[in-house]
Order: C-alpha cells, then structure tokens, then sequence
C-alpha cells in the first residue's frame, strides 16, 4: 500500500481514503496527515499490516512509523531515540539482541521472530517477525531498516490459505468463485473433474458454459441478486447435462457474496453438490408412494359392483391419468358368453371384445398395434402381435414404439384371475411422458390381476345369475296365457343386474270346466335357493290346482309343502305337521336362514257364473276396478304366509261384472326404499283408473308411472279382465234318474252341436256323452245334469250327488263292461272327475275341429281295450 501526501496527483481510481487505523483525520492533524489509498482495499496489506522503523548509527531508533505505533502501542515520541533491544525485549534475550543490532550495522541483514513486549507493563505481547535490512547515509554513516510483521497475522494468513487450498483443492463439492463481473475467477478440482480441464482452465467462463440456456439463465439471474442484494441462495435446484453425456443430472446450488477485508462486495462463492442420486431415490421413494396409494385406491374403488364393463370402467377411472395417459380393457368374448374354455384361448387368438377405454389426452380410440377399436366392438389380435403373445404366455408385454405415432411406450398386461386369462389391459404413455419402468411394470401386473379377479368374479356371477334367471323366467308361464272368458296381459320384471334372482311368480292355470286358476306369489329372499323354491311351489300349485281342489284346500296343501321344503323331518314326526317346524325352530335344529316363508294369492275364476274365488296366504289383496268405478282392494282375509303353518285359510267369492279388471301384483311393484307402502298402493291405484284402455297399454301404464326404476326386488303383475262366456255359448239341463236320460243327453247334445255347427262333434260327443251319464246312473246318485260349454275347446260336464269317483280300469277279454272310461280318454283330448259341494261332476273335452275332419282312432287303439 503507497502513501501519497495530500496535494499530490490522484490516483487513477481512488476507491478510498482513510487513516491507517481506521480512524477518521481531524482537522488538528492537518490535511497532511490524509492517506490516500490506490490499490483496491482488501489487498494482502490490509491483513498483514506491516510496520517500519529505522535505526541510526548509534543503533537507536530514529523513525517511528504509525502502523508501528499500531503494533506496538508506542508512540513515536516514546519510540525515537531508545535502543530497540531495552525497549522492546525481554531481559533475557537483550544480550543476543545487542550482538545481532551490532552485525546488522556491520552490514548484515538479518530476518527472525522475536517476542516483544509493550512498554506500559514489560510483559510479553507478542511474536514479531523482523527483516532488518543495513543502510548507509551520504555522509558514509551506517543505520538499518526494519519491516515488522505481527506473526500472529501470518499464522492467521496460512490456516485461510490453507482453509482455501482445502476448498479449492480437497473440497468433495464443486466449488466456483465468480468475480463481480459474473466470471469464474477460480474452480477447484472437482468442479475440473465434473466438467473437464483443469482447474486453471476454467477462468472467465460464465455460466452458459456449462448449463442449458433456461437454466443457464436462471443461474445468471441468481448471481446477479446475490451479488447486488448479499442475500443468499440455498439449494437452488439447477438440471443438466455433464459434459460427454445426455443423462440429465441434478445440482443443488448454494450462493453467498464474498467481501474484502473491509467489507467491499468482490464475488459470489458457489457451492455445487451433485443430488442426482438423492433426486433419483426421492423420485423412486415418491414413486413407490404412489404406487401404494394407487394400490390402495384401487382396492377402494375396484370391484363395487358385479358388472362387467362398469369393472372395468373403475379400473381405468384409477390409472388414466395417474398411471399412464391412456388405456383400454379388452374380455373375452366366449367367455363373457358363459363358455369355460372358449376357442383360441390358449394361444391367444380368441375373438375379445373391447369394453372400456378411458384416454386424457384424446377423446376417441387410440391403438399402437392396428387399427383402433370402438368400446363394444369385436376383434382378433393377430397371431404373431405383443398383445396375442401376451395373452398366450399370461406375460405382460411391452410393446415397441412405432415410428412417427404419438405413443411413447404401452404395457400389454394379460388380466389373469384363478390360472385362467379373462382379457388383456394395454397402458399406454405419450411422448412427453416418461417411458414405463420396471416398477411400473410390477404396479401393472397388480392392478390388472386385482381387476382381472373381480371380473372374472362377475362374469361367474352374470353367468349364474342368467342360469337362475333362465331357471325363474323357464317356471312362468307363457307371454301370451289364453283363459276362457278372460282377456290377460302380465309382466315379469327382474331386479337390476347387480342384485340376486327372486323369488316371484305368477300362473295362469287352466282348469276343467273352463276355469281359470289365477296365482300370484313371492317367496321371501333371494339368491337361487328363492328361485328353486319358488319353482317347487309353483309346480306345486299346479299339481294342486289339477287336483280341482277348493283355493282354500290348495292353500293349506302348500303351507304344508312349503314347511317341509327347508326343515328336516324330526324322528317320529309328521314332515308337515306344525308342531314339527315350531320344534325344529326352537330347538335350533335347522338354520332359520333354511325356512321358506312366501306369500300367495290363488284365485279360480268361472266364466259361467263370472264367479271368482280368493284365497290369501299373507300377500297384498287383489286390487279390482269395475266399469266406472274407481280401483278398489279386495276385502280378502291376509291370512298366514305359506310355511308358518297352523292356521286355517278362508275363501271370499266375488261376483265379477263384465269388463271389470282384476290385478294381482307383488310388493316389488308397490314397495321401495324410497316410499312406504301405503303411497305405493294408492299410486298403484290411481294408475288403474282407465281400465277400458287395451289391457297391454293398461300394464305398460301402470309399470310407467309407479316408481319401478329402483330395481330393488322383482315385479310380477297379473291383470284379468272379465269376459264371462255368452249365454249362448252354455248349454245347460238336468235330466232325471232314468234309463232314458241316456237318449235323451244324445239328443240334447246332438241338437246344442248343431246349432254350434259343430256337426263333424257330434258322433264322438253322443257316445261320450252317453258313457258318462250310464255311469252317472249306475254309480252315482240324485238328478243328473248334463253341460256343455263352448270356448276355445268343447267341454262336456255331466253331474250328480254321488260321492264315489270314477276310476278308470283295465277290462279282462271276458269282461262284458268295465272299457267306457277307456274308450272316453282315448277319444277325448283330455277328461277327469271333481268333487262338488254337492257331489261330482266327471268331464271330457274336445278340441274344436280346424274344417278338417277330426282324427279317428287307430285300430290298433281300439283292440288295446279287449
């Protein structure tokens, strides 16, 4: 550092000015004592401050500098004139001080540490450093110079030198020093190693040396506002390439501004720690993060419900976007059709069908591998494709990218569920997104494995659930059932797809005399064991209802069938018998799960008398709606449901006007969650008041306007609408207990034939008629009364008060009699016999004839009765 006295030339860039001792000149010193500083402050003698003094030829002190007076704490009046080594050194070493001063005068330069001490109290104060340089004057008069260093200073100097060597030469991290002009000034040797060179060799390059432009940039900008403000930056995140190699890495860049030793701003120190590894494990740690809360995701979300397509909806819902940009799940056609193992299964070349796809990054279907495929559309993959090698080795696949197409990279992963391939799922990423990884593939085969059993569980379910379907609508009866001297439209309506089969049914029986059977029941429960029971009752009924049994006696038939469908006989006791069920129940014998309860309505209406007569086990009544009249419910006696057992049911008769409607129903059609019962029945009611419409148009109203979408259980609906059989079409006489009754039915039934233009009927009705009423008047008892009844079919009724029933026999060869009820089933379509309140009526009936002869006998039949 020079001194420059005021009044002299200005330096060419004075940066400042200022006392050596930091302290401000007064106006006492005089302009004089100014210092003027030239070389930028912060310079190595700001550090070491070096101090001088000279010594005259008597070796005593003859100059005193100020930084002297700084080391020292001696004045120059307190200094000039002493002898150095009395002044300043110890006692001890004076001797050796005075030897070395005499040399140094004798012209010898001389450099050593010597400890000195202050003058105010002689101890000890420090370690000096001493260059003594000999002088001579004009006059030939010998003296010395002094340089003075505090060796404290110097020690001070070597650990931060040695602390930078450190930084700069041993420091692990990359370490930059810029200058104020954002130019690398220095670079340790491992900055040198990351990017080439040695360290000399990148001085003056600037941050778009190394880095990208963007990042380049936001690095600049960094510098700048660190070097302007002093604030510092920590762990500024900076990517790149290094050089020789495209891997992008990652640096966390720490910034603070560097200061001289008065405090001037001269750079910006950066440190650079390579966190690639550290960004790579944060990347897997929040992959796998993600991964498990996907998994976790799709547990929650997949499988809620037992349909096929909406299965595979939810897992798409759970992947796109967050697993790759778009995907789509292909099943198996045969075996969405209920085959096991449909053809081409096994090498993969079965026909699939597509049943959801899901894209974020475009609406309509994409495919890397063919054309694209539309949601419910039929294909094939070709034989030698990823996606059929993938179905054939159960394998997921990952599926190259094509050429100039938007897709990145797509996983083909084959949905297994129990060893058995039910479809493929394809995920699939676009460019710009990150190619699928290991792990990822791993996460894949998870999620579709997790799909791929809650498909195939609902495959198996439809595929049950269309056998138990098939089961339940295979024990109804037919679209269209016929009844003489009614007109009947109904409608069978299963619950939605994701419940279970029901229990409910509906009949239309046709029974002699051209009486109609109507019956509505529900079994309570659901699932196939409903179903089978259900079926159980209602072939049952049928049987019962052959029988021509009273409603009543059907009812108390079936209770008895239905406690013995589910409880096991206790030993000793009657299977049917109440006290056995209540037992049972009691004593926890049977699981009250395996009970059948079940409701029923049976109804047997007479077209003659347009009479009709209920029966109810515990369900809804009946609802009938007469012309010009609002529907009412019928007062039937609600009764016990079938399987209780013990009680007895009544029957309630009803005389139905012509026209008049009659609906029988299930509590699916009036019941829901949503309403009580109450308000179903009214609204099912106020549903009914145009009974005059086509009775199709009367059902599809009524199924319209109730609230029927919940699908909550099933819906039976029965209507009936009365057209009782016209007078004329009833042909009816009582004949007394004669021998000539017999002619006299011939003639009868040959003159009602006639006037039917029945005339291809009247042979084969005069002799049936004529076997039954020689019965009737040897077997039986009372006046006889002979009916016939025209409708779809001839019936022929003959009745009487006897008791006993007609059994049909084989006569022996000498038999004289014994072969007319054989002769009546074999020429009649069908006959039988049924009690009456007042004894028994025995019936044959004939189909009418089509203007074709009717069909005679074979031969071969009428020698089967001899």
């Amino acid at each position: 550092m020079s001194e420059i006295p005021a009044g002299a030339s200005e330096p060419e860039q004075p940066e400042g000015h200022g006392r050596e001792d930091g302290r401000e000149p007064t106006a006492a010193r005089g302009a004089a004592d100014i210092l003027w500083q030239a070389s930028p402050p912060g310079s190595i003698y700001d550090y070491i401050k070096v101090a001088s003094f000279s010594l005259g030829a008597d070796g005593r002190i003859d100059q005193w500098s100020l930084r002297a007076e700084q080391l020292f704490h001696v004045t120059a009046a307190e200094a000039v004139g002493k002898d150095p080594i009395d002044a300043f050194v110890p006692a001890g070493l004076r001797d050796v001080g005075h030897r070395r001063v005499a040399e140094i005068l004798d012209g010898k330069e001389w450099t050593g540490i010597v400890p000195f001490r202050m003058a105010e109290d002689g101890s000890l104060d420090g370690v000096a450093e001493v260059y003594v340089m000999p002088t001579e004057t004009e006059q030939g008069e010998r003296g010395a110079v002094c340089i003075v260093v505090d060796v404290r200073a110097l020690r001070r100097i070597e650990t931060d030198l040695a602390a930078s060597q450190a930084i700069f030469g041993q420091s692990p991290f990359g370490f930059l020093l810029f200058g104020t002009d954002l130019r690398v000034q220095r670079a340790n040797k491992r900055f040198a190693s990351v990017f080439g060179g040695s360290a000399d060799d990148h001085r003056g390059r600037t941050v778009h040396d190394y880095l990208p432009r963007g990042e380049a940039d936001r690095m600049a900008a960094a510098l700048k506002r660190v070097l302007e403000t002093g604030e510092s930056v920590t762990d500024m995140q900076i990517v790149g390439p290094a050089p020789g190699s495209s891997d992008r890495r990652h640096w966390s860049i720490n910034l603070y501004r560097v200061h001289s030793g008065t405090g001037r701003p001269i750079g910006v120190a950066g440190l650079g720690t390579d966190v690639t590894r550290r960004h790579a494990a944060a990347r897997e740690a929040a992959q796998s993060r993600r991964n498990l809360a996907l998994l976790n995701e799709a547990g929650s979300r997949i499988g809620n419900s037992l349909d096929l397509e909406t299965t595979a909806r939810e897992l798409l819902d759970v992947t796109v976007p967050v697993f790759c940009d778009f995907a789509s799940v292909d099943l198996y056609q045969g075996l969405l059709d209920g085959d096991e193992t449909p053809p081409g299964l096994a090498d993969g070349s079965a026909e699939l069908r597509r049943v959801a796809f899901s894209s974020a990054v475009s609406d309509g279907p994409l495919d890397d591998c063919g054309e694209p495929v539309a949601v419910g559309s039929l294909h094939r993959y070709a034989f030698n494709s990823p996606c059929a090698d993938a179905l054939r080795t159960a394998r997921p696949v990952t599926i190259p990218r094509t050429e100039g197409g938007m897709v990145r990279s797509t996983l083909a992963v084959p949905m297994v569920a129990h060893d058995t391939v039910v479809g493929l799922v394809r995920f699939s990423r676009t460019m710009g997104s990150e190619p699928f990884s290991e792990r990822d593939r791993t996460l894949a085969v998870e999620l579709a494995a997790r799909a791929a059993v809650c498909i195939d569980n609902a495959r198996l379910y439809r595929r049950e659930h269309e056998r138990a379907l098939i089961l339940q609508r295979s024990l109804l009866p037919p679209g269209d059932p016929e009844a003489a001297g009614l007109d009947i439209a109904c409608r069978y309506l299963p619950g939605n797809a994701a419940t279970e089969v029901g229990g409910d049914w509906f009949d239309v029986i046709e029974l002699p005399g051209h009486r109609t059977a109507l019956v509505v029941g529900d079994v309570m429960g659901r699932g196939l064991r409903a179903a089978v029971a259900m079926g159980e009752l209602r072939t049952a009924v049928r049987t019962l209802a052959l029988l021509d049994l009273e409603p009543a006696e059907v009812l108390a038939a079936l209770d008895e069938i239905a406690r013995g469908l589910g409880s096991p006989t206790p030993w000793g006791q009657h299977p049917h018998s109440p006290q056995s069920t209540r037992r049972a129940l009691q004593g926890r014998d049977i699981d009250p799960s395996e009970v059948y309860l079940a409701t029923c309505v049976y109804a047997v209406y007479d077209p003659v008398t347009r009479r009709c007569t209920f029966a109810n086990a515990g369900h809804l009544p009946p609802v009938l709606v007469e012309p010009g009249e609002e529907a009412l419910m019928l007062d039937v006696p609600p009764g016990m449901p079938l399987g209780v057992g013990g009680e007895p049911f009544e029957e309630v008769e009803v005389q139905l006007p012509e026209g008049a409607l009659l609906a029988l129903y299930t509590d699916g059609l009036v019941e829901s969650r949503d309403h009580p019962l109450d308000e179903g029945l009214r609204a099912f009611r106020s549903a009914l008041t145009d009974p005059a419409r086509p009775l199709e148009d009367v059902c599809d109203h009524v199924l319209g306007t109730l609230d029927t979408r919940h699908g909550e259980d099933d819906i039976a609906l029965l209507m009936a609408r009365v057209q009782g059989l016209p007078r004329e079409a009833v042909g009816d006489w009582t004949l007394p207990r004669e021998a000539r009754s017999v002619g006299r039915a011939r003639e009868l039934a040959r003159a009602q034939l006639a006037s039917w233009d029945l005339d291809a009927l009247v042979d084969t009705t005069e002799l049936l008629v004529s076997e039954l009423v020689t019965n009737a008047l040897r077997y039986g008892e009372g006046e006889i009364r002979l009916r016939l009844l025209l409708d779809r079919t001839l019936v022929c009724e003959v009745w009487d008060a006897g008791l006993v029933q007609p059994r049909r026999r084989r006569a022996r060869d000498t038999d004289e009699g014994g072969r007319g009820l054989q002769l009546v089933g074999l020429l009649s379509a069908s006959w039988g016999a049924r009690r009456t309140p007042r004894g028994k009526t025995v019936w044959f009936e004939l189909p009418l004839p089509d203007g074709e002869s009717p069909s005679e006998p074979s031969v071969d039949a009428l020698l089967s009765m001899f």
